[in-house]
Parts: structure tokens; sequence; C-alpha cells
């Protein structure tokens, strides 16, 4: 089914026709593209046709039916535009953030980050951390809670960004851009969710899962679908 990935072009096309991996290089024991990588792809030399490092971004910036973020084990993961209703189905089904917050089940720097974006739209890292008021000595539990938000599909990833000088001009190092999931997909993703159950959708990923690797470890599956 996956063919042998050498460029950009042939890793988007296995990507479509899998519909979801996890991002690095370490499968879990589920199933990642990288194991398909060929020879000529190598990581880190900013080359946009061979590097997956590059490839994160590209597909935020170039398609339209890709999302990236931190879906998979708390690390990064590609879901296709037709799976993503079923791991929201999973994942976060018809919750509201603010009851699951008064159940316990959110943190309260995850539901201040959510707010944040919810006023602005579109945030990177460092303007989260700046009109939040977040502090060095909060790092752990900003990053802990921005992924968070991530796995239980309340934001993702929508592009980076440069921090802007006075004067105006971009410098250091580009930080991921989020936004909420609800802006991210168009309308018609969070009505296929209506339709579908938490159990239904569950089972489809599963035996997807199997399709594409059939000797995944069933925990590390449960684990991959759940989050």
């Amino acid at each position: 089914m996956i063919d042998i990935i050498n460029n950009y072009e042939e890793f988007k096309d296995n990507l479509y026709k899998a519909g979801m991996s996890v991002g690095g290089g370490n499968n879990e024991g589920v199933f990642s593209l990288c194991d398909y990588y060929g020879e000529n792809i190598i990581w880190h030399t900013e080359d946009i046709a061979t590097d997956p490092w590059e490839w994160r971004m590209r597909v935020l910036r170039e398609e339209m039916d890709i999302a990236y973020g931190k879906f998979f084990f708390k690390k990064s993961g590609f879901i296709t535009k037709e799976w993503y209703p079923y791991f929201y189905a999973v994942r976060r089904g018809d919750r509201d953030l603010y009851e699951e917050y008064e159940a316990g089940n959110i943190s309260l720097f995850a539901k201040k980050i959510y707010e944040l974006i919810t006023e602005y739209k579109e945030l990177p890292i460092h303007l989260l951390k700046q009109y939040g008021g977040f502090s060095s000595e909060d790092k752990s539990k900003f990053d802990a809670a921005v992924t968070e938000l991530q796995m239980k599909f309340y934001i993702t990833m929508c592009g980076r960004a440069r921090k802007i000088s006075r004067a105006g001009e971009e410098y250091g190092w580009s930080a991921g851009v989020f936004c909420l999931t609800e802006d991210f997909f168009s309308e018609d993703v969070l009505e296929k969710v209506s339709e579908i159950t938490a159990e239904a959708a569950y089972d489809k990923i599963y035996q997807r899962i199997l399709t594409l690797n059939p000797e995944a470890i069933p925990k590390k599956v449960r684990k991959f679908i759940l989050g």
C-alpha cells in the first residue's frame, strides 16, 4: 500500500493514502511513514524536497487538508482531513473545554492558553507566553498545556512565525503558530464528527492501522487512538 518515499511529493501522496502517521522515526509500534524513507531522505539539510523537518511546515503552508501537531504519544504526527473527524470524535466529541475544566480534565494553564487563542484567533508560541504572562519558571507546565490542548483536539498548529523587533523586522528562530481546531478545517469536518460515535470512530481507526501495519502492538494502537 505504501511506496518508498524519495521526496516531498511522494511523502504527501503516501500520507493521503495512509491517512495518518507518527511524525518522527520511532513508529512506537504502530505506524510511521518514516519507515518508508529512501536513502536520499536526510533530516535537517533545509532542502525542502528531501528534508522531512521542512515537510512539517510545507503541509501546513501548501496543503489545505493535512493537519500537523502533537497528536500521538505527546509527539508530532500527521492526520489528513479524511481521517481527522474520526480522531476528533474519539478524543473530543461534543465535549466543551469549560465543562472539562470544571470536571478537572483540563489544566488551568491549558484553559488560559485556549482563551488567548480564542481571542486572537492565531498566536505563535512567543506571543502566547507574552500575552499570558507565562514566565520561564512556567515552561514545563506551559509546554505540557500546549501539548494537552493538541492531544485533546482543542487547538492545532497552523503555521510558524518569527519574532518581530520594534523596528518591525523579523529575527530569531521560527516558532509554531496555533489556532482553534474549529478554525483550521472547514465546517464539513465538524459536521461529519456529529455523525460519528466515538466507538465507531475508534473501530475504524483501529482497522486502518491494522491495514497499514498488521503487526501493530494492540496496547500501542489503543494509546495511538485515544491519546
